[in-house]
């Protein structure tokens, strides 16, 4: 498969325009025109591209991937060796960050839902990026914080009260806790995210709205994987998902 037909069907599936971001998305850095294996990764690390280098890749496809909003732009230390490593060995880089939070069946607030067991409502909040639904069954804060730890294989923080009554959620994957107050003004019990501040523990302590701090990679591990599978399938190229292993 050629390059520029991927990005075109990444970009059609993703629609990226539709997005004010942080990051440019769709191809970042250009390797070799023609593709015959991709991995897929939540971030463009460089443990991902000796990975990439070792499966002998074509290109790799990442949530996270270079070139943010108000970052150093010059290509010195570790983005100089990044993107060595990539150019080197003709590697492309193609990253989707919002618009693979957003998706409606790929992305990761979507899959999270798939995985956490939530009945998605509605979303709402800046770009839609904030979902909100119900647990299949309601249960205190402890118990469902216990069964969602052992869903994400990682243990889960519970800010608020271990007893509340848990029934309506909010969440968004990633480091969303800035969303706090939009999810509390919704009237759900509780919100999920994948990163915590200070101040969130006082929100919720004050509002009785309990906040779980799950992870910001294992909350978005598996819009990527969907997606993995999704060119697999419609393509039928060689693409791997590699989950590298992240405790924030």
């Amino acid at each position: 498969m050629q390059l520029t037909d991927l990005v075109v069907y990444l970009d059609t599936l993703l629609e990226p325009w539709r997005f004010k971001d942080y990051a440019p998305n769709g191809l970042q850095i250009e390797g070799r025109a023609t593709l015959a294996r991709i991995v897929c990764g939540v971030s463009a690390s460089q443990a991902l591209i000796d990975v990439a280098v070792a499966h002998q890749a074509d290109a790799i496809l990442v949530h996270h991937g270079y070139f943010w909003k108000n970052e150093d732009s010059r290509i010195t230390g570790i983005k100089m060796k990044r993107i060595k490593s990539l150019l080197e060995n003709g590697i492309s880089l193609l990253a989707y960050h919002l618009p693979l939070d957003a998706h409606p069946v790929l992305g990761n607030n979507a899959q999270l839902a798939r995985v956490l067991a939530l009945e998605p409502i509605g979303q709402t909040g800046e770009q839609d990026l904030l979902w909100y639904g119900r647990l299949a069954e309601p249960c205190s804060a402890e118990c469902w914080v216990n069964d969602l730890s052992q869903r994400l294989a990682r243990p889960a923080l519970l800010l608020g009260r271990p007893d509340k009554q848990i029934d309506r959620v909010a969440w968004c994957s990633g480091g969303a806790q800035g969303m706090f107050a939009d999810a509390i003004a919704l009237g759900v019990d509780a919100f999920v995210t994948g990163e915590v501040s200070e101040q969130n523990q006082h929100m919720a302590m004050e509002s009785d709205c309990v906040f779980v701090a799950a992870g910001h990679h294992a909350t978005e591990r598996y819009g990527i994987e969907a997606l993995a599978a999704k060119i697999r399938h419609d393509l039928c190229m060689d693409v791997e998902f590699i989950d590298l292993d992240n405790p924030i």
